[in-house]
């Protein structure tokens, strides 16, 4: 389970954000790069944009369980 406290500086302020057990898959990217975006140089992914509208959220939540080591949380302040 992802921890908010440990997220990666790069997030955006927001619901969803990428801790430090982020394993740079890049599941998320793939699932909705409209939102997640690497950072190559550091080895992980991040929340690029925070999703607005229920189809959105509802992509961002695909990204979430598609994460292989649970490192997207949505408990983020909205």
């Amino acid at each position: 389970m992802a921890d908010r406290n440990k997220r990666w500086p790069d997030n955006l302020p927001g619901h969803f954000y990428v801790d430090d057990q982020c394993i740079a898959c890049d599941a998320c990217v793939k699932e909705a790069p409209s939102f997640f975006e690497m950072n190559i140089d550091e080895g992980h992914a991040f929340v690029k944009r925070q999703p607005q509208t229920p189809d959105e959220i509802k992509n961002c939540e695909e990204a979430l369980n598609s994460c292989p080591v649970d490192s997207i949380g949505s408990d983020g302040a909205i």
